[in-house]
């Protein structure tokens, strides 16, 4: 189906939101540089609520650990788990995060498990780019 069978179907767009745009506002954070590092070869966005639940670094960790590598970390996963979506558009990555517990006797319990989403799509211009997200981002 072109543009046009498309626009004769659905009529025409009324509003669009764009990666760009999202990146722009932050609810996408363009990761392509480190993402390059860990192997990716075409653009890579991360959610604002992956960033928050899995890169951001809780105040109590501050000199223990860093956002570069907690990011680096995430990463090099969904590199690893990539590869293996040779035949799929997504694939559901599970990624361990150590965090501060609000109750300090909980401190030493292990790392929580994360669920995000790697999946490969079409950029502003149809190009391919991929996006890390949980499921209720999409």
């Amino acid at each position: 189906m072109n543009a046009y069978d498309m626009t004769e179907f659905f009529g025409p767009v009324i509003s669009a939101y764009t990666r760009s745009q999202a990146i722009d506002d932050g609810t996408l954070v363009d990761v392509t540089e480190t993402a390059r590092e860990a192997g990716f070869k075409i653009p890579v966005a991360v959610t604002r609520t992956v960033w928050d639940r899995i890169v951001a670094l809780p105040d109590g960790y501050r000199g223990f650990q860093d956002e570069t590598g907690r990011l680096w970390d995430l990463v090099w996963m969904a590199h690893l788990y990539a590869a293996k979506a040779t035949d799929q558009n997504r694939i559901t990555m599970c990624v361990l995060v150590r965090d501060v517990r609000k109750d300090l006797r909980d401190s030493h319990r292990a790392p929580r498990k994360h669920f995000p989403i790697v999946a490969i799509g079409g950029g502003d211009e149809g190009e391919p780019v991929i996006t890390i997200m949980f499921p209720e981002d999409d």
